[in-house]
């Protein structure tokens, strides 16, 4: 984690979470891994992009992905989203399609989310990194409590803001914030994911970015605009 500026945003939140024993384990393991030889996903200096793009502040949509893309140049720092350039992938894919079915956008040329990120929309993966060809092999290593901690911190605001859930890692992620249960002002979406595996169980057809906006409108924080085209004017 030394390699990893925190964005000044995010400072307040992240620190005393770092400070633990199981944030330094996980700093030691990915040195570890680094001197071994193993290739991590996403490199060095792009592995809070998430927290970068999106302040704390503005954040007014939160998607909740599992761990990064483990091929090499996929991984970029926010969840479901890959560089341009890269082959969209199926996940992707299927949103995009829902997307399009939702709003009537047009499935777009690229992958790279980061237009939606610069309004408001936190995509935040569980676990922050990943070794080549291997998902999930970072997990359970100390990550979860960092993106807990960021969870929880849009959770406390008193904005409304938008919590999406695809599948049940990301709603079982939520499950673990008290903010997020019982009374709460923000809007919580939950759909199986988009998987191709599990897109036709009702991921079609949710709404997700139509009702996304239609409460942010009504709250007054004012709607995204989903049309991923327009982020290569960025």
């Amino acid at each position: 984690m030394a390699s990893e500026a925190i964005p000044d945003s995010w400072r307040a939140v992240l620190e005393p979470v770092l400070a633990t024993p199981e944030a330094r384990k996980l700093g030691g393991f990915l040195r570890a891994q680094e001197d071994a030889g193993h290739a991590i996903y996403p490199p060095r200096g792009s592995r809070l992009r998430a927290l970068e793009l999106t302040p704390l502040d503005s954040v007014k949509v939160v998607i909740l992905g599992q761990d990064p893309y483990h091929g090499p140049g996929q991984a970029m720092g926010l969840c479901f989203a890959v560089p341009d350039g890269v082959q969209v992938p199926p996940s992707l894919v299927n949103i995009y399609k829902e997307l399009e079915g939702d709003l009537g956008i047009a499935p777009p040329r690229h992958g790279d989310l980061s237009h939606w990120a610069r309004q408001g929309v936190l995509l935040l993966n569980n676990t922050l990194t990943v070794e080549a060809g291997k998902a999930g092999s970072h997990a359970g290593r100390g990550w979860d409590a960092i993106t807990d901690a960021c969870v929880a911190a849009v959770a406390e605001r008193p904005e409304p803001s938008v919590f999406i859930l695809w599948g049940s890692h990301a709603q079982s992620k939520a499950a673990r914030i008290p903010a997020l249960q019982g009374d709460t002002p923000h809007l919580i979406l939950r759909s199986p994911h988009p998987s191709p595996l599990s897109a036709y169980r009702g991921f079609f057809g949710s709404r997700p970015f139509s009702q996304t906006n239609a409460f942010l409108e009504q709250h007054g924080r004012g709607g995204i605009d989903w049309d991923m085209d327009r982020s290569l004017q960025f």
